[in-house]
């Protein structure tokens, strides 16, 4: 792993610090192979970092509201979430970037930029700050459309207007599929976290994290009533949950809280599994992600760290202090195969693949970006740490 450290008595480094921001980075999010990431603020900005040359390649205000999500749907659409009421889904294409500002808001935050294509506006709830979740629906690989990815559905879902209520939407037909109302028999209070996730590959199955720190899992009855059931409810937090993250091995996945616990939770069918919970002694994690591969996650804290912890054993691996506020947001590179690294030196003009000694100065920088196990950090700082993790 690399820390990025010094001599043994120096605290660890980020790899770099992007500043670009004035107001405080709620969401951070990688797309197209590690090479962009996103970052969005407080005042309702949103920059696209060019990841290898760490700088601006987008800049616009998505949200007359703070940005409370950001996502991305293929390479080409970015999927915002703001206070104003609003989820957007924006086309911005590689070579739309060069028609739109990179002028970055703590540089000029008055002045209007211009907006990449405005695909979809929903109207939504953001009473509280509850981002959305998204999920691909399961296509049979018979029925799927190598040419044309972008037919495939997207799920999204966000908190109802009535408190514990839960709205999920399918893209690109707008149209809503489920509205999954709060268990009955126990005090929810306000959503404050969703998932959407299909375990067996044809079930959905949506979990929330509510104001009182119940964990539930709900899911369609497969009864004739189609009605929406919680298989699953637990008092896993004494606190608000703030972040729930699905494993990609996709038997579990964890929440973090206002409190200082951590749980895990599984889909057994049974529900035979107990969660587990581990005290961490900081308190205030607003954020969990979990890297890809499933070996371990990160949480951002209140206290300006960024913890790193082994999915396994739920133990922590390392602390990561920079930031001198609070950290908001946590996200890790998507993982980049080895094959697909070749892209870095491909179409040397010729078609042929040129080789790694043979690579310009940018084919290396490309390269070193896709390897690189990025973990990105937004805090209430405005800047974004960028570290290199395992």
């Amino acid at each position: 792993m690399d820390w990025r450290q010094g001599p043994a008595d120096l605290p660890a480094q980020p790899v770099y610090v992007l500043r670009g921001h004035t107001a405080q980075v709620h969401a951070v999010h990688f797309l197209r192979q590690n090479l962009r990431l996103l970052s969005g603020d407080a005042d309702g900005w949103v920059v696209l970092w060019n990841v290898p040359i760490k700088r601006a390649v987008a800049v616009w205000r998505a949200h007359k509201g703070a940005v409370l999500g950001l996502e991305s749907w293929d390479d080409d659409r970015i999927i915002t979430h703001g206070r104003d009421n609003r989820l957007c889904v924006w086309r911005l294409r590689g070579e739309d970037e060069g028609n739109l500002s990179t002028t970055l808001p703590i540089e000029n935050s008055e002045s209007e930029r211009k907006d990449p294509w405005l695909l979809h506006s929903l109207p939504v709830n953001a009473l509280n700050f509850c981002s959305f979740a998204t999920c691909r629906v399961p296509v049979p690989e018979e029925n799927t459309d190598p040419e044309n990815p972008s037919t495939e559905e997207l799920l999204v879902a966000v908190p109802g207007v009535q408190d514990g209520h839960i709205n999920v939407t399918s893209l690109p037909s707008e149209e809503r599929v489920a509205t999954i109302l709060d268990p009955k028999d126990i005090k929810t209070g306000m959503v404050m976290a969703i998932g959407l996730h299909y375990p067996d590959n044809n079930r959905l199955h949506v979990i929330a994290g509510y104001e009182s720190g119940y964990v539930c899992i709900f899911a369609e009855s497969t009864t004739a009533t189609k009605q929406w059931q919680a298989i699953y409810t637990h008092k896993s937090h004494t606190q608000p949950v703030l972040s729930l993250n699905v494993s990609p091995l996709a038997g579990h996945f964890y929440s973090s809280s206002a409190d200082d616990i951590l749980a895990r939770h599984f889909f057994t069918p049974d529900r035979t599994v107990e969660p587990k919970a581990v005290r961490t002694k900081h308190a205030g994690q607003q954020s969990l992600a979990v890297r890809p591969d499933g070996r371990i996650f990160a949480t951002a804290g209140w206290d300006g760290r960024v913890r790193v912890y082994s999915a396994k054993t739920m133990k922590e691996l390392a602390v990561l202090k920079w930031h001198k506020e609070g950290v908001y947001a946590v996200a890790f590179a998507t993982g980049q195969d080895d094959d697909d690294d070749d892209d870095a030196a491909a179409d040397s003009g010729d078609g042929m693949a040129v080789g790694k000694r043979e690579m310009t100065v940018s084919e290396q920088r490309v390269r070193k970006t896709k390897e690189t196990h990025w973990l990105a950090a937004g805090s209430k700082d405005g800047k974004v740490s960028l570290w290199d993790v395992y």
